[in-house]
């Protein structure tokens, strides 16, 4: 994302003009505006005028319009989405009795199911041989109008569709020290490393492109391959059976060709549970040699493509790929894969002595309060809290950790382990030294208990 301008008073107030370059720049914005902050970007609204002799018309201008953000709407395709809104404040760690209308706000604006780009489950359109491209995410920030503007008034609704490349300003009241990361990560040149990935089966390909905050399906192959019977080895139907596998490895070819052009791609991972990650990197070097492409040919080329094993062609099979030894040696140094080894080794720890690893949010600030976080791991999605006095306690928590020597890793929910994190209630934790939970709870309501018994 390209900041085209800053201003920041001392007080944490300010402005921010930026230029989305990306997708992935829509989900930094998702991530960066609140409600209450003001949005100016450019719109079109239907106009209605009337004439001098009574009759009106309506046409559509193009104009600049600033908005209080009431609500944020972030959606991918297959109309999978997430949303912000209003919702009460509750101190963290307190106890919400169940069905309450805390708890379901939260539920809603904490993404608990899939959050991958394009994959959509049953409802998704079936793919067809053509491998059209999938649907790219939208971003709609809705609000009353904050700023006069000669065709519309003040205090109406309108909705503000971002789109790439279009400029949009950012005013906040307070620019806290996660929204200035945030700024900071989206704004690096270079900072968005690229991995691709085949998901091969039978007739199958699912063209996936995974960057530091989220996966996307870029494209999606699938062709009826036809089956064996006795005869048809010879004629015709070995002709046609032939035709359709030519057609279907084309379609993969131009997909990985497409991957490797990219300037800021590492690799390419063709991943499949059976023998046909092998026999379509044969062919696509074979075929690379037929065309005389530079890009697959060369030693740097074959470098970027790595075979790896996966247990089925689901796309979440994505996250068991990138712990594997030969892909995390490549990519180390990115984001998801700092947070699948965390969250990795979290569950590992839970397994073994659960007394170092605590979920929850009440379990978390308990664990806080007595300096026991060795590393944080949180999801972005309760940092999108729209109460800012929550959103607030979420920001101290973290400054808490890190005070005592701990660190923090922020999950993005656009990924599997950030999905995996949200099941677990958005919030866990590797502990320093050991806790007993049951114990400390106890400490809690003997201190509680204690100082009523002094009031």
């Amino acid at each position: 994302m390209k900041i085209l301008a800053r201003h920041i008073e001392r007080d944490g107030g300010g402005s921010v003009s930026v230029t989305p370059e990306c997708d992935e720049d829509l989900y930094h914005l998702y991530n960066l505006i609140q409600p209450e902050d003001l949005v100016c970007a450019s719109t079109v609204r239907r106009v209605t005028s009337e004439s001098s002799t009574g009759s009106t018309e309506s046409h559509r201008v193009r104009m600049q319009l600033t908005i209080s953000v009431s609500k944020l709407d972030f959606e991918m395709d297959g109309g999978i989405g997430m949303s912000l809104g209003e919702n009460p404040a509750a101190p963290l760690g307190s106890v919400t009795a169940p069905g309450s209308a805390s708890e379901a706000s939260s539920a809603t604006s904490t993404p608990m199911g899939s959050m991958v780009l394009g994959e959509a489950g049953n409802t998704a359109p079936p793919p067809t041989l053509s491998g059209a491209t999938q649907g790219h995410p939208t971003l709609h920030i809705s609000g009353r109008v904050a700023e006069e503007n000669p065709n519309v008034r003040t205090g109406s609704f309108h909705t503000l569709d971002i789109e790439i490349q279009r400029k949009l300003t950012i005013t906040k009241e307070h620019w806290d020290q996660h929204h200035l990361e945030v700024l900071e990560e989206s704004g690096e040149a270079g900072n968005t490393a690229e991995v691709g990935a085949v998901i091969l089966g039978e007739g199958k390909a699912i063209v996936c492109l995974m960057t530091n905050n989220m996966t996307l399906v870029q494209q999606r192959i699938q062709v009826s391959m036809p089956r064996k019977r006795a005869g048809a080895g010879y004629g015709a139907a070995a002709s046609g059976a032939a035709k359709i596998t030519d057609r279907f490895n084309d379609q993969v070819y131009n997909a990985v060709v497409k991957l490797l052009s990219m300037p800021s791609m590492r690799v390419v991972l063709l991943a499949s549970p059976g023998f046909w990650r092998e026999t379509m990197y044969d062919f696509l070097l074979a075929e690379a040699t037929r065309r005389n492409d530079k890009i697959l040919m060369g030693s740097e080329g074959k470098r970027k493509l790595l075979k790896v094993h996966t247990a089925t062609t689901h796309v979440h099979s994505l996250m068991d790929v990138l712990k594997s030894p030969e892909v995390m040696a490549q990519l180390q140094d990115t984001k998801f894969t700092r947070e699948n080894q965390v969250l990795d080794k979290f569950l590992r720890t839970l397994s073994s002595d659960d007394l170092r690893a605590w979920y929850g949010e009440r379990a978390i600030v308990l664990a806080a309060s007595r300096g026991a976080i060795g590393t944080l791991l949180l999801s972005d999605a309760m940092l999108r809290c729209t109460h800012p006095m929550r959103r607030k306690q979420w920001v101290d928590l973290c400054d808490q950790v890190k005070s005592f020597g701990g660190s923090v890793v922020i999950f993005s929910s656009l990924h599997e382990s950030g999905r995996q994190l949200n099941g677990l209630g958005g919030v866990a934790a590797l502990l320093t030294y050991p806790l007993d939970l049951d114990l400390v709870e106890e400490e809690e309501a003997e201190m509680a208990q204690d100082s009523a018994t002094q009031s």
